[in-house]
């Protein structure tokens, strides 16, 4: 007999069951033309119940620290249908029924895969793929492992980057890697960063390392104003930033590699997922530190005490307060991302429009990115598309000149008239009306594209073409607006730049392993060409007007060539490079690298236009060992490492001849008795085809270590680099030459860092879910320059009254660069006149022959602390950053702060009468009076989060992560410097010398309160 027991179907599903009846029926009938088919006449019992997805949920956890695994992917086998882990590792996921597995994966893991069974609750712990070192990091053309690099390299996630408002990829990464130093060249929106990667080595060449962008190396000269050229980059797509240090891992970039390499990787979408995110940031933001100038009841007496003749005006002004405002930024990001096992993709749309805490500045930006990834034929071919589209719009006011103003004003003069009005004065210029009159926006178009379709031609061999192009426009409107009151014509000024940038790259690869051998390698060209080119033109005297020039340039009334000549450039670079790497291994623990890249560039004379930069690096994973099995490392790997980088950022064209063609007397003279001089042609810069790259030599032994089971993790790395070859403008030997000066390579000159970076980093987790981690590193640098033909190349110009013309910083042999060069202040004498001392004994002191080695704005010593504390949803993260053993050069304090301006009624700190005894009319000359100690330990950012369970308000079903934030930037500093911030490096560069450590009238840091949502769906 057979028993049916049917379960009554809903209506919408009677299709089904009319489908189910006729499959028994036919059953049946098979059995009963086929007693064979079911011997014995066994029974069939038919249960139906209608189909429908079971919800799977569950943990995904670290085997070895049982710490939760956000963004896991959790993925029904089978099929494109997949979820991500949140932030405390949940997930949730629909199967058909419980013969489904589930296939859960994260980067460093080995993957499992799970049953469903009847189970609704499945939680995960992964183990660590051979080592909690299968951490993928990218290298220059690929990609390794952590445990199989040879270099001195360092990742930074984005789960590490530092928190607050950002405006480029430099300040995610401020006190994140040793040997790494960034420093904000103000605190304006959106304003330039100086990093340096194990020391500057260059007197005209720069410090600033090459950025790579998804494959694409990007020029780093501005793109217009004085933005930071990075700052196009919404840091929200930034996946991870590599750091290439040492010339084994830099000198794939040859040429450009000398200063350090940093990679940037963007997101891209993971295959069976589908994720929305949404987040929302509103910053709130005041000066930090502002000085300590003297208020109006202390101005009156200061100002009668020291002899001066007091104009009261009765009010009382704070001048700081009145230029500078609560700025409220507003960050506003969505990203999607998602795909199958083909095609991946990640999109995003942001919006940052964030105020200056100084009035009238702004910098907003503007950014789309779509990311692709698609593969064909049976996976043999891929294509990589990534596309960043975005616009940056940033306004300034005259910083120096309302910063300037604000620091001397009257006190005692009110900042607004009886209507209102910012207050105008004959006796100086209110600070708010500056703010009226000047004006300087630059507006910022940028496109970085890159294509890059692989192949893999055998199993072990692919090709990949990698096709880029960065293209920028600018346009920068600098405005004056006409004034009776301070009396000042009125002026539009416009510049219009494009910078482009196009890469082509072939390169193949080749990866074999046999037995306990592998091997892989690089070989491949790459063609790059940059072409920058600018414009300018200018009209004066407009008259005043509800119009602005900059709306109306018509209106403007003196276009004579004398005042308002347009100009224009044009220049165009070619890079071309042929590179070759090899790495090796042997028993996973023997490990071997090399590589070589020959690069020839246009800058180059014709006899030296290429250059050979090799390097070779090995590794010995000593903890693979026998005899360290059973020792106390979980990992223990010895590294040593050398290699040849360049440098080919210099002035383009320098080797050949150029001329000028002018009407003059100094070029010229009359071929008849008139006085009519016909154009002449001198020489402006003789050719030097022999002019080549610098070279940098590196050396690095490194060392890194990891106990209890990689909780307890270090590095040592001992790193020697020497550059060589220096290119410098040098006034020729013979006094009889067409030019003044020309370019060389100085033979014997060499610019050496040399020190020491030691990293360590612990991570605790228990059974509770309580986790904390500690970690923090600690560079010690030395940087000598050696034989240079000059006893000092100066540079940091001086600004100020009676200081047109005087240098502050120098290139001085066997001393850092950066040294300040300066007279010795010894205090004040009987007269109350200031005091030298006399170095070279001719018996008079403040000559520039006492000029003495005062010191470096470079620091011997980086020091960086990071630590986190997390249970259940909420999470606790700081960061600390600082740096000692370097001077700052207080030009403000120079320009502004003594006796004899406040005797004349301009406002100043304490400082102005820190020597009782100084007369009224001592000068300020450029001295170590106002060279002070830069050195700083900084709370950079804290942050405090919570993940929110969506399931405690009935939001899972649509929501899958809720988080809330709350960051504090720029919490406090110890330093003993009393200017507005030790973080700061005025740009005072002299004929293109670069200068360092220089504090003239910067524009304050802020200190910030972020407060954010973020929402994934």
């Amino acid at each position: 007999m057979t028993d049916l027991y049917l379960a009554s179907p809903p209506p919408i599903a009677r299709w089904r069951f009319i489908l189910w009846l006729w499959l028994v029926a036919s059953s049946l009938t098979t059995q009963a033309k086929n007693p064979d088919s079911n011997p014995g006449g066994t029974v069939v019992s038919v249960h139906f119940k209608p189909a429908a997805d079971v919800t799977i949920s569950g943990r995904v956890t670290d085997g070895s620290t049982n710490e939760a695994l956000a963004g896991c992917t959790v993925l029904l086998k089978g099929t494109t249908r997949g979820t991500t882990t949140d932030a405390n590792g949940n997930y949730r996921i629909a199967v058909p029924n419980e013969d489904a597995v589930l296939v859960i994966g994260f980067i460093g893991f080995q993957s499992q895969e799970v049953r469903v069974g009847n189970r609704t609750t499945i939680n995960v712990s992964l183990k660590p793929s051979a080592s909690e070192l299968a951490q993928v990091v990218v290298i220059g053309y690929g990609t390794t492992t952590k445990k199989d690099a040879t270099g001195a390299l360092t990742t930074v996630k984005s789960t590490e980057f530092n928190r607050g408002i950002i405006n480029s990829p430099e300040q995610l990464l401020q006190g994140k890697v040793a040997g790494v130093n960034v420093t904000s060249v103000s605190g304006e929106p959106g304003g330039r960063q100086t990093i340096t990667v194990r020391g500057p080595g260059g007197v005209r060449t720069g410090s600033t390392p090459l950025f790579v962008l998804d494959g694409i190396p990007l020029d780093n000269s501005s793109t217009g104003g004085a933005t930071n050229p990075l700052s196009f980059l919404n840091p929200q797509d930034i996946e991870s930033i590599d750091v290439l240090k040492d010339a084994s891992a830099t000198a794939i970039y040859g040429a450009r590699g000398a200063n350090g390499v940093i990679l940037i990787t963007t997101k891209k979408g993971k295959a069976g997922t589908s994720n929305l995110t949404v987040a929302a940031n509103i910053g709130i933001s005041n000066i930090a530190r502002p000085l300590p100038l003297f208020s109006a009841d202390e101005y009156r007496r200061q100002v009668v005490a020291a002899g001066g003749v007091l104009d009261d005006q009765k009010a009382s002004t704070d001048w700081q307060r009145e230029i500078t405002q609560t700025a409220v930024t507003q960050d506003y990001n969505v990203g999607l991302s998602g795909g199958s096992d083909r095609l991946t993709y990640y999109g995003s749309l942001s919006v940052q429009k964030q105020p200056g805490i100084l009035k009238n500045s702004q910098f907003n930006r503007y950014t789309g990115r779509f990311n692709a990834s698609q593969k064909f034929l049976e996976d043999r071919l891929a294509l990589d598309v990534n596309l960043t589209a975005s616009q940056t719009f940033n306004e300034r006011p005259s910083i120096e000149g309302v910063i300037g103003a604000a620091l001397s004003a009257n006190p005692t003069y009110p900042a607004y008239d009886a209507t209102g009005a910012p207050a105008r004065y004959q006796a100086f210029t209110n600070p708010l009306i500056t703010y009226a009159l000047q004006k300087d926006v630059t507006t910022i178009n940028r496109v970085v594209a890159t294509v890059s379709p692989s192949f893999k031609i055998t199993k072990d061999l692919v090709y990949k073409l990698n096709l880029g192009v960065d293209n920028a426009s600018s346009t920068r409107d600098v405005q004056s607006l006409p004034s009776t009151v301070p009396q000042q014509d009125g002026r539009l000024e416009s510049i219009y730049g494009n910078n482009q940038n196009v890469l082509i790259e072939n390169y193949f690869t080749y990866t074999r392993g046999w037995n306990n051998h592998n091997l892989s390698a690089l070989l491949g060209h790459s063609y790059q060409k940059f072409s920058i080119s600018g414009r300018n033109w200018s009209i004066n005297k407009f008259p005043i007007s509800p119009i602005e020039p900059i709306y109306n340039p018509g209106l403007g009334q003196d276009l004579t060539l004398a005042n308002n000549r347009p100009g224009g450039f044009a220049l165009e670079n070619e890079l071309q490079s042929f590179f070759a790497r090899a790495n090796y291994q042997y028993k996973d623990r023997y490990l071997l690298t090399a590589t070589v890249r020959a690069d020839g560039s246009s800058k180059f004379g014709a006899n030296n236009k290429y250059g050979v930069f090799p390097s070779i690096s090995a590794g010995w994973r000593l903890s693979e060992e026998s005899f360290l099995q059973s020792g106390p490392f979980s990992d223990l790997k010895l590294r040593a490492g050398w290699g040849q980088t360049g440098n080919q950022e210099i002035p383009s064209k320098i080797t050949q001849a150029l001329f000028t063609s002018q009407v003059g007397a100094t070029t010229s003279y009359p071929l008849d008795n008139s006085t009519s001089y016909p154009a002449g042609t001198t020489y402006t810069r003789l050719a030097n085809p022999d002019i080549q790259w610098e070279v940098s030599t590196q050396t690095d032994l490194g060392l890194d270590f990891g106990f209890f089971n990689s909780a307890l993790t270090g590095t040592v790395d001992y790193f020697r680099k020497v550059s060589g070859k220096i290119l410098l403008e040098v006034i020729p030997a013979d006094p009889i030459q067409p030019a003044a000066t020309y370019w060389t390579n100085v033979p014997d000159m060499t610019i050496t860092n040399q020190g020491l970076e030691l990293e360590l980093n612990y991570r605790y987790v228990n059974q509770s879910g309580f986790r904390f981690t500690v970690g923090g590193n600690i560079t010690f640098i030395k940087n000598r320059v050696n034989n240079s033909p000059y006893s000092v190349i100066t540079s940091g110009s001086a600004t100020g009254a009676g200081l047109t013309s005087a240098t502050v910083n120098g290139y001085v042999n066997g001393q850092p660069i950066g040294t300040f060069f300066l007279r010795e202040y010894i205090g004040i004498d009987e007269k109350g006149v200031s005091k030298y001392r006399d170095t070279d004994g001719d018996g008079i002191g403040g000559t520039d022959k006492d000029r003495i080695a005062a010191g470096s704005a470079l620091p011997t010593r980086q020091f960086n602390v990071n630590g986190s504390i997390a249970y259940k949803g909420f999470d606790l993260t700081a960061n600390f950053n600082g740096v000692a053993g370097n001077k700052l050069y207080d030009n403000t304090a120079n320009a502004f702060f003594y006796k004899a301006r406040l005797v004349k009624g301009l406002n100043g700190p304490a400082e102005s009468i820190g020597e009782p005894t100084e007369s009224i009319n001592n000068s300020a000359p450029v001295s170590t009076r106002f060279l002070k100690d830069g050195a700083f330990f900084r709370l950079n950012n804290l942050t405090l989060g919570y993940n929110l369970d969506p399931n405690l308000i009935g939001m899972k079903r649509w929501i899958s992560g809720i988080r809330f934030s709350a960051t504090g930037q720029n919490l406090f500093v110890i330093t003993k410097y009393n200017g507005f911030d030790p973080e700061v490096n005025t740009d005072r560069t002299v004929n293109g010398i670069s200068s360092y450590g220089i504090d003239y009238l910067s524009y304050p840091k802020a200190r910030s309160f972020v407060f954010g949502l973020n929402l994934t769906f």
